[in-house]
């Protein structure tokens, strides 16, 4: 069947037909089971296997959106104190996640369409702040942090590190060997191309960490993974997506993902220029994944959401103040060259 939709919102995605059929052929099972817990195991195997990091990260699953393993690694690995880098909505709720949790929290705030200054970082640590946080890809504006730059910063002043790579695990280029991160954060169904309802925290072996929830314990998650169980009632169905979602993406392999999702950028940001619509950010400072154009002068978001949805396309309109003057196209997950040649068409009529 047809999907209903081409999905260019960041997420969920149009999925491989094996994922949809993983998810249809997973049967009524129970979680203390070996059928699940072996498959648990897989998968946590495979998401080390797809990113090369087998030696130095722990894969820890959580049932719950990619905001679970996001607020999951924040109440989990912050120490005594974060400095939240807040150039976007999600740098805004890395720091929200630390205030509810009663981590010391000073936000860097930044501008939405720049990255930040390293040196305006380092002088915003003080006594008490041990954690970095920072957004990799900042889904607000498609914007890429200079994570290499802030990792620098981490090594050098011993701070931890901690990465929401929600939108940008599997998308964009992330070396780990070379950034060192303590811990990771992103979903199933974003890049990695599975189904909402699973998401993780890659955690570096021998990280300290915190219990500040009881779900949402990170420490708790990986013990009881590591033992071959599961503390919580997991989506069953949906780890079995991710499961075959993982095996499309060693197949592909991470490098082969970036390099399409790379073509398909090109060709929608290509377009765009050519329709007259300007993009909001200079080229290098924006992702694979997500193109944030500016709305032509007398089209607002509804009359193009309205049309692209008439012609088959989801997109996404630009948030906070933005959404008055922008609206952002993905280019994550299956999208044929048939319907990017679509989508140039569709376009053309929606900002007519």
């Amino acid at each position: 069947m047809a999907d209903a939709f081409t999905l260019m919102n960041p997420g969920p995605i149009n999925v491989p037909a094996s994922v949809r059929a993983a998810l249809a052929a997973s049967p009524d099972q129970c979680h203390r089971e070996h059928e699940y817990l072996d498959m648990q195991s897989r998968v946590r195997t495979k998401l080390v296997r797809a990113f090369d990091i087998e030696a130095t990260y722990d894969p820890v699953l959580v049932t719950g959106s990619g905001t679970a393993a996001m607020e999951m690694m924040v109440c989990s690995v912050a120490g005594t104190g974060m400095l939240v880098l807040d150039n976007g909505v999600y740098g805004d709720r890395l720091g929200q996640m630390a205030d509810v949790h009663g981590v010391r929290c000073k936000r860097l705030k930044g501008d939405w369409q720049q990255r930040f200054d390293p040196a305006a970082v380092r002088a915003a640590l003080e006594d008490g702040i041990d954690t970095i946080a920072v957004v990799h890809h900042e889904t607000t504006t498609g914007l890429l942090n200079d994570v290499g730059a802030i990792a620098q910063i981490a090594r050098d002043t011993g701070r931890r590190l901690l990465v929401d790579s929600v939108s940008g695990l599997a998308g964009e280029a992330f070396d780990f060997e070379a950034i060192r991160p303590d811990a990771v954060c992103s979903t199933a169904n974003k890049c990695i191309e599975g189904l909402p309802g699973v998401s993780f925290v890659l955690l570096r072996k021998g990280t300290p960490l915190k219990r500040r929830s009881v779900y949402l314990d990170l420490g708790t998650q990986l013990a009881k993974q590591n033992e071959g169980g599961t503390p919580f009632t997991p989506a069953i169905q949906v780890t079995a997506a991710l499961d075959a979602a993982l095996d499309a993406l060693l197949v592909e392999t991470v490098a082969g993902r970036i390099a399409r999702y790379t073509r398909a950028s090109n060709h929608i940001r290509a377009t765009m220029t050519a329709l007259g619509l300007e993009l909001l950010l200079p080229a290098h400072l924006r992702s694979n994944t997500i193109t944030c154009a500016r709305l032509p002068a007398g089209v607002a978001y509804p009359q193009i959401h309205t049309r692209m949805r008439e012609d088959g396309f989801v997109l996404y309109a630009g948030q906070g103040d933005l959404g008055r003057v922008a609206f952002r196209v993905a280019n994550m997950g299956q999208i044929s060259d048939e319907r990017l040649q679509a989508f140039d068409a569709a376009l053309r009529r929606a900002i007519a």
